[in-house]
């Protein structure tokens, strides 16, 4: 072993100490903070429920630490693939799986979306990530879109949240993969490259380890995108408290107004992919391309995922891909849901 290896072995080493320490102290002043918030709490609570805890308020924490709690850990999934191919996978290698033609490229890295076991908060970290390391806009947009939608996860939690019902597990993946593919298609033909701020690369210094820069783009990603995951969660469940159920009566009547609702809908509930399903099969009164199209829009257009895509890829971005993804997705329903439903 030469001095150089084995000073990159101890840099490395060391890195991955200094990462351990770390999160062993943020791990011990995380939950000091608790105890001391749980202890105020204890003291004062009493009183301030008396102004504060109010069945809206209640219901509007329930919905918010719900969105929270189900996003999270799939960002965090996110963000470990998406600094792991940061830190450890070379550029080369994504120029050998991907088609140089982008029009080729684009169904692949759609199909591709089929292997990340996680919801539309994964996506977007782990999309960003492959821009940065040379893949084609179009073909990490096509990823962005299908990874959430297609995975085995949600096809399974389809097939359970529909027993006895393949065609509504099949009509799901073959409408979720088309509009994947139709929106990397039309960005390769119609995107602009002022309306995408490409994501930088979390700052390294020279010289840092493969450790280090894992670390740093895990940091990186992750508190750059929990924000706005935050701020997209606040906004759904401020609307669950503010529109009654009731309202959603009226439109069950109209087959198309109640696949417009529905998919509406699907954009401010920001349901995990996961669990999309379950609420979809309860609105038995809705007819099944409407329910389809909640599933198939979820994944790919929501409040949350707007704010994501906007803190990471620029509002024009957001703005621009999001609109034509809802139509697209919603149109892609209609005919996928003639055809097999």
């Amino acid at each position: 072993m030469s001095d150089q290896e084995y000073a990159e072995g101890r840099g490395g080493l060391a890195d991955i100490v200094r990462l351990v320490v770390r999160t062993l102290v943020y791990v011990v002043l995380g939950g000091a903070s608790l105890a001391a918030i749980a202890t105020v709490a204890s003291v004062l609570g009493p009183t301030l429920a008396l102004d504060l805890y109010t069945p809206p308020v209640a219901a509007w924490w329930t919905v918010f630490a719900a969105v929270v709690v189900q996003g999270v850990p799939f960002l965090l999934l996110g963000t470990v693939v998406s600094a792991a191919i940061g830190a450890l996978v070379p550029e080369r290698v994504f120029s050998r799986l991907l088609p140089r033609n982008q029009a080729l490229a684009v169904p692949v890295a759609g199909a591709a979306g089929a292997v990340l076991p996680g919801c539309e908060c994964a996506s977007v970290p782990v999309a960003g990530g492959l821009m940065r390391r040379g893949v084609a806009p179009a073909a990490a947009l096509a990823f962005l879109l299908s990874a959430p939608a297609i995975n085995p996860v949600v096809l399974v939690a389809t097939s359970i949240a529909f027993p006895g019902q393949p065609l509504m597990v099949a009509a799901r993946l073959v409408a979720s993969l088309a509009t994947a593919v139709v929106m990397g298609w039309l960005w390769a033909r119609f995107g602009r490259e002022e309306w995408l701020r490409l994501p930088k690369a979390p700052r390294t210094g020279s010289g840092t380890s493969r450790a280090g820069a894992f670390a740093a783009g895990l940091q990186h990603d992750f508190l750059h995108a929990g924000g706005f995951l935050v701020l997209g969660s606040a906004a759904a469940a401020t609307f669950n408290i503010a529109v009654p159920r009731s309202v959603l009566d009226v439109f069950t009547g109209s087959a198309w107004l109640s696949v417009a609702l529905l998919a509406l809908l699907a954009v401010v509930l920001c349901v995990c992919s996961e669990a999309d399903a379950f609420v979809a099969a309860s609105l038995s009164g809705f007819a099944p391309t409407a329910r389809l199209a909640f599933m198939v829009v979820g994944p790919m257009v929501d409040l949350k995922l707007i704010a994501l895509q906007a803190g990471t890829f620029g509002r024009a971005f957001a703005l621009r891909f999001t609109s034509a993804t809802w139509v697209v997705a919603v149109v892609s329903s209609v005919l996928v849901g003639w055809w097999l439903l």
